[in-house]
């Protein structure tokens, strides 16, 4: 039958080329078109979701063997997502279903997740944008969750085409108005459906009480005070309407510029100091001007500063650390490495694959980040200094290293409820730009800089470094990175308080960031790679990271001082920043990669194996018991099903029963190249042997 046919093929408009292999006829195809219908999954909407266009007898390929194979369905458009509709053929049991994703399903794309969006045309791939005068043969959708989706539209009716192709093109790249996302029309449709869950305790510091008890709960109460000078945003629109600033600090000096220049506190250690920050105050030209803001600065100064007492060390994050632009082109090249269109492509592109993620950056990026933060912690643990973080406007870097540096400092950031009131305060309340910065708006690509995705790589390196230290795990972060790009929650959809709040009048609908269902007991789900992608993604790296920075000597000596130590789980915390320790988070970036992940294999299936052996441990023991009882043989038992540990895999819970290739490590276009076995010999370490897996 149609719906569960597989075929080969390209995709469009035009006809088939003598070269096309199929097993179902064009005839065929129309003949059956009403009961592939019948057959086709109901396109589930959210309140307030619209669909916009829709096409029939579109064919969605799988990744495998150069995309000659797939299902037939219906390829739709809502105001909300893209989805395919098609016969579910991987139909999972009841044991797995529990980790489906409640919003968005397998084949669902939301438009705020579409990054690239390529056409098929005589078999040359070629990016689409605008009007087109040519419509393509297959559509291939790059996703920002780095999922890639072919679909072939060959046997799709040519207005049906152009209807669909025209449609996702507009409402994934065209700019919008804020005010046009779906998040208002779903919050006006579901606002009096909505609870708030009982059992979340994150504090969301949109009062002036929570930022009191997180001032006492730092003990930092004593040098600092939380104001309301800015209630209603009269001083400034990049501002929460409640903050803490140091104690002797005038409420007039606040709103002088604004509330720029002024020392805003993020935390307080055990000893009293404190971490605190600072935006830039104005440019100006005019002399007078800029003597007056010298002055300003030096009361300022003076105020956070009097030694012997107030010590203060200034981190100029603008001009001594990493820019935006540098964030921007690492993860730009690092993605690529993960937006495979087909298994040919990932083995043919497995030999240059080290020296591309080298090329790019990103893991080093990850490790200065690692190391700033660690000199930070150690300028507040071990020379009692205050430390305060200098930026533009103290919403993008000062975000990431004042979160960094509690998730070090302070185990209560390490646990679920804790991290999250962390990026409520951080990020949500510190005026981090969520909605330039992922570009939801498709107004300006040169803001997009994935820095709040930088900033949870980093903690999921300290998660996989100390999982113990953790009351989440790293699937929360996965989770937690995917929620960027669904825009039914206010939580990551706006640039300032002010902003969400003059936008969002009825009920908000912020990230429901605690579970509904219980969590499993701690250490059971710790979803680490297994000894093959560990090799793969961590060993070999320390090639790839110059670890031979000169540390200066207070730096190396906290540093190494705290590693020679047993770790304590419920005090500081500190990661390895040598170069094999900055690995690449699997789970987010190879989820999607059949050929990286090991069926069987991996943290949770040799936990869920364990337990398994533990109840045939048990079962066999009742039957010992029983046969003493009985004095008598028992009848034989039927041998065991196939056992849940076998069907997980090394990426759980996101790759569950997929396809898996057996290809070898090395593509075999690529034997001419590399020589003949003594030189294959000399380049052992180039490679890792997939045979024995």
């Amino acid at each position: 039958m149609l719906g569960k046919g597989v075929v080969g093929g390209g995709g469009g408009t035009k006809v088939p080329k003598p070269s096309f292999v199929s097993y179902v006829r064009p005839e065929e195809i129309h003949t059956n078109e009403k009961e592939v219908t019948e057959k086709e999954v109901t396109l589930h909407l959210l309140p307030g979701e619209q669909l916009l266009c829709e096409a029939s007898t579109v064919l969605k390929y799988v990744q495998e063997d150069s995309c000659q194979r797939g299902i037939y369905g219906k390829l739709v458009c809502t105001d909300f997502k893209i989805a395919f509709l098609g016969d579910d053929e991987s139909a999972l049991d009841n044991d797995e279903t529990q980790f489906k994703n409640e919003v968005i399903g397998e084949n669902d794309i939301t438009l705020h997740c579409v990054d690239q969006i390529y056409g098929v045309f005589d078999e040359k791939k070629k990016p689409l944008f605008g009007q087109l005068k040519k419509y393509p043969e297959k559509l291939i959708i790059h996703c920002k969750d780095l999922r890639v989706f072919h679909f072939g539209l060959r046997y799709t009716k040519e207005e049906e085409v152009k209807r669909i192709v025209s449609g996702i093109i507009h409402h994934t790249q065209a700019p919008k108005l804020l005010k046009r996302l779906f998040l208002f029309s779903y919050a006006a449709a579901a606002q009096n459906n909505t609870a708030t869950d009982p059992k979340n305790h994150t504090v969301m510091f949109d009062t002036l009480k929570d930022w009191c008890w997180e001032l006492e709960r730092t003990k930092g109460n004593v040098k600092y005070k939380a104001v309301s000078v800015n209630e209603g945003y009269k001083v400034g629109e990049r501002l929460p309407a409640y903050f803490v600033v140091p104690t002797p600090l005038p409420e007039e000096d606040v709103r002088c510029f604004q509330g720029r220049g002024i020392p805003i506190w993020c935390w307080s250690c055990h000893n009293g100091c404190a971490l605190l920050k600072m935006s830039a105050l104005p440019k100006e030209q005019d002399d007078g001007l800029l003597q007056i803001q010298k002055s300003f600065l030096d009361g300022i100064y003076k105020t956070i500063h009097r030694p012997p007492y107030e010590i203060v060390k200034t981190e100029d994050l603008s001009s001594n650390f990493l820019s935006l632009q540098d964030i921007q082109t690492a993860y730009s090249k690092f993605k690529q490495l993960f937006l495979i269109d087909n298994s040919t492509e990932f083995w043919d592109t497995d030999i240059k694959w080290f020296s591309l993620l080298e090329s790019s950056s990103w893991l080093d990026i990850i490790r200065r980040c690692l190391k700033k933060a660690i000199e930070i912690t150690e300028c507040l643990e071990a020379q009692n200094m205050n430390v305060l973080l200098l930026e533009e406007n103290a919403s993008d870097l000062c975000c990431l290293l004042s979160s960094l540096v509690q998730v070090m400092m302070d185990p209560h950031c390490r646990t679920r409820v804790g991290f999250q009131s962390l990026v409520q305060k951080e990020w949500i309340m510190g005026g981090h730009c969520f909605l330039d910065r992922c570009n939801h708006l498709r107004q300006s690509d040169k803001e997009e800089v994935p820095v709040f995705l930088l900033f949870l790589d980093c903690v999921w390196q300290l998660v996989h470094q100390h999982p113990p230290a953790f009351d989440f795990t790293e699937t929360y972060l996965t989770v937690l990175s995917d929620s960027l790009y669904i825009p039914i929650f206010s939580t990551f959809f706006f640039n300032s308080p002010h902003q969400k709040d003059i936008n969002m009048h009825q009920r908000q609908l912020s990230l429901p960031l605690t579970q509904s269902k219980s969590s499993p007991k701690r250490g059971f789900f710790r979803e680490e790679t297994d000894h093959l992608i560990k090799n793969l993604l961590g060993r070999r790296i320390s090639k790839l990271i110059n670890s031979s920075d000169e540390l200066q000597d207070n730096f190396r000596e906290f540093y190494e001082s705290w590693h020679s130590k047993p770790t304590d789980y419920h005090g500081l915390l500190l990661p390895h920043i040598e170069g094999p320790e900055i690995k690449v988070w699997a789970q987010r970036y190879l989820r999607w990669i059949p050929e990286a992940q090991i069926l069987g294999g991996g943290r949770v299936a040799t936990m869920s194996k364990l337990l398994e052996m533990m109840e045939e441990v048990e079962h066999l023991q009742e039957k010992i018991d029983e046969r003493h009882h009985s004095q008598g043989a028992l009848p034989a038992e039927a041998p065991p099903l196939l056992r849940s540990s076998a069907r997980l895999s090394s990426l759980f819970p996101f790759a569950l029963l997929q396809r898996h290739s057996s290809k070898p490590v090395l593509p075999t276009s690529g034997w001419k190249a590399l020589g003949d076995e003594d030189d294959l010999a000399k380049r052992e370490d180039e490679f890792v042997d997939l045979g024995d897996v």
